[in-house]
């Protein structure tokens, strides 16, 4: 008999750090989504408004769905957060540095379905997603019990904190679901004082069209003009609400080796990227979630970080010519316009 305690026994021996169950049903919370797309929040994530009913009924994503199988896994290493860098330094978003979270966390949840269903013994349905479907895996692992979701909008565990990645697998099997968490958060604004463009609107409401991580990542043109001081250093993504939470002073440091640095974005400063050819770079995106910005994006963030950087070596690395030859993106249209930019000085 296939019970939520073996459930969440198997999940732990294939390497998932937390484990809940949630029913499948349209949650009360899910009803907000709609208002935020009407507030414009979403900007060019179109893909958000297209997929807003089965958003808010997981029922709708797989049809006799009865539960959600959540599963958290902790991706912190010992390495130093973000805002204690000092300039010049690349600001990568910590998820981003190792492997590709999609195909790990993939892998595991395959081996976690597939022993469910030998267990079970007979045919179900079900369907596993890693931050891929139009579900609000944050909310149901909200439900499950596995965290709650924070005034900066991300999921937080009270023994493991926030940097978690999350993982759902929806299924026809009636499980008993888990007591949900409950919001810790008190009066602690931090994380709303501590963001830089003040994305973080209200508590618990993010603007993403002011977020640096959508900035860096989701905006597929130019980054506006007026918003290309705010991005700083980032070079992709931004930690920054995560960094000030009380709630990851102490969060466990993990020892897989999937989430560790690749060495070439190691504490590597913004114009020894700058440097690189474009070959190096693009084979350091290969298979890691950078993947989806590609080596253009990742020009045209750079050169915005070198033109805000008080790192005297970002202006000599703008200026230098030398791996112009071996880096054709440096002549793409788009990149080249940041590059002036950051060449010219202007911020704002």
């Amino acid at each position: 008999m296939l019970t939520p305690s073996a459930i969440k026994s198997r999940a732990s021996e294939i390497g998932f750090d937390l484990c809940g169950i949630a029913p499948a049903e349209a949650l009360p919370q899910l009803a907000r989504f709609r208002e935020w797309l009407a507030r414009g929040y979403a900007g060019e994530m179109a893909y958000l408004a297209r997929t807003a009913d089965q958003r808010t009924d997981p029922r709708l994503v797989l049809p006799g769905a009865r539960s959600i199988i959540v599963t958290g896994t902790v991706y912190n290493t010992d390495r130093p957060y973000s805002t204690t860098r000092g300039a010049g330094q690349a600001r990568v978003a910590r998820y981003a540095w190792g492997e590709d979270y999609h195909d790990v966390i993939g892998k595991r949840q395959h081996l976690l379905l597939g022993w469910m269903k030998e267990t079970v013994g007979e045919a179900f349905n079900a369907v596993a997603y890693v931050d891929t479907g139009p579900v609000h895996e944050k909310v149901f692992a909200e439900r499950a019990g596995v965290g709650w979701v924070g005034k900066n909008t991300c999921l937080i565990n009270q023994e493991l904190g926030s940097w978690i990645f999350l993982g759902v697998i929806l299924c026809s099997l009636e499980l008993e679901p888990d007591a949900p968490a409950v919001d810790q958060c008190g009066r602690c604004r931090r994380c709303l004082d501590a963001c830089p463009t003040g994305a973080l609107v209200e508590p618990y409401v993010l603007d993403a069209t002011r977020c640096i991580s959508y900035l860096t990542i989701e905006v597929r043109g130019a980054i506006p003009e007026s918003q290309r001081r705010d991005v700083g250093e980032h070079v992709y993504g931004c930690d920054i609400c995560q960094d000030v939470c009380p709630w990851n002073r102490r969060a466990p440091i993990s020892t897989d080796r999937a989430w560790l640095p690749r060495t070439i974005f190691d504490q590597a400063t913004t114009a020894e990227l700058w440097d690189r050819p474009d070959r190096e770079l693009r084979a350091a995106l290969k298979d890691s979630a950078m993947t989806r910005a590609g080596v253009r994006r990742l020009r045209r963030n750079l050169s915005v970080a070198l033109g805000n950087s008080a790192d005297p070596t970002a202006e000599a690395a703008l200026f230098n010519d030398d791996n112009r030859a071996d880096s054709p993106s440096l002549m793409d249209s788009m990149v080249k316009e940041h590059v002036e930019w950051a060449k010219a000085g202007e911020r704002g």
